[in-house]
């Protein structure tokens, strides 16, 4: 399926069915080996962060990228997507690789963030250019997201919450807070709903992590409780959600940034999985 000009593709993969953007073509803008995250996420299906990067820099050529996308075979892509092995927010040159990919393909662009940086008047620039921003939302203080999101050192959670906000309210796309529910934050799903409304997003997504990983899903059961907390809002939940196995164009790619795509974690309760 890859075109005879390249023999594997590095910074892109899939493309994959997303829940929320349909087929998805996934663009790395950090990197094909290590993981460059400024958080350390302990449900992330792509391991834990060794080492935190805080700082901008330009990871991958804006060329690199495009020469992989016209490599493509001719398919139906719904949205081009930045996220990959880390924060993409990270990559100094996210906004020209954005301008770069619109005019070489004419599609809508996405950009899935943690929002660590989301409070910076040159991310939200680069952010702006986007279609659709997915911005994560997993704690309702600073001592839960100390504990589910794990973020390096300097980046508070009051400060990202009042950078979602800011951006916001000068976004002329599409803003969706995505909201990973495991054990440990489930009980804070009024705060986290509280906070929610604030922000005022156009969907609130519930997800669990259903791809495997260090932590167990939710239960279906749990995810329709916590769900009864953020209604009024335009909230929607993974288990609610048609999910579709799709074949990528280099699978070493796709599940270097996207986790075992092909087998979905099972709930603790789930029977047959009882004291896993």
């Amino acid at each position: 399926m890859i075109s005879s000009s390249i023999k594997r593709f590095r910074y892109i993969y899939g493309p994959v069915y997303s829940w929320r953007l349909g087929m998805s073509l996934g663009i790395d803008p950090l990197t094909d080996k290590r993981k460059i995250c400024n958080f350390d996420c302990p449900y992330c299906q792509l391991g834990r962060t060794a080492k935190f990067y805080t700082q901008r820099e330009d990871f991958v050529p804006v060329e690199t990228i495009l020469t992989e996308i016209k490599a493509m075979p001719p398919m139906r892509i719904d949205c081009y997507t930045f996220s990959g092995r880390g924060e993409p927010t990270l990559a100094k040159n996210l906004g020209k690789m954005i301008r770069a990919v619109r005019e070489a393909t004419g599609g809508k662009i996405a950009v899935i963030t943690n929002a660590g940086l989301i409070d910076r008047p040159d991310v939200q620039e680069d952010l702006f250019l986007s279609d659709r921003v997915l911005a994560k939302l997993d704690a309702a203080d600073q001592a839960s997201f100390q504990q589910v999101d794990i973020p390096a050192k300097g980046i508070e959670f009051r400060r990202v919450v009042e950078g979602i906000k800011d951006f916001r309210k000068k976004f002329k796309g599409k803003l969706a807070l995505q909201v990973m529910f495991v054990e440990e934050n489930k009980h804070l799903a009024p705060e986290i709903a509280r906070i929610a409304r604030e922000i005022n997003a156009d969907e609130v997504q519930i997800n669990t992590p259903l791809r495997p990983g260090a932590m167990m899903p939710l239960s279906p059961e749990e995810l329709k409780d916590i769900l009864t907390h953020f209604r009024g809002l335009p909230a929607v939940s993974v288990y609610e959600a048609e999910r579709k196995t799709v074949e990528p164009l280099d699978e070493r790619s796709a599940i270097l940034r996207h986790g075992n795509f092909r087998k979905q974690a099972k709930p603790k309760s789930t029977p047959g999985n009882r004291g896993r």
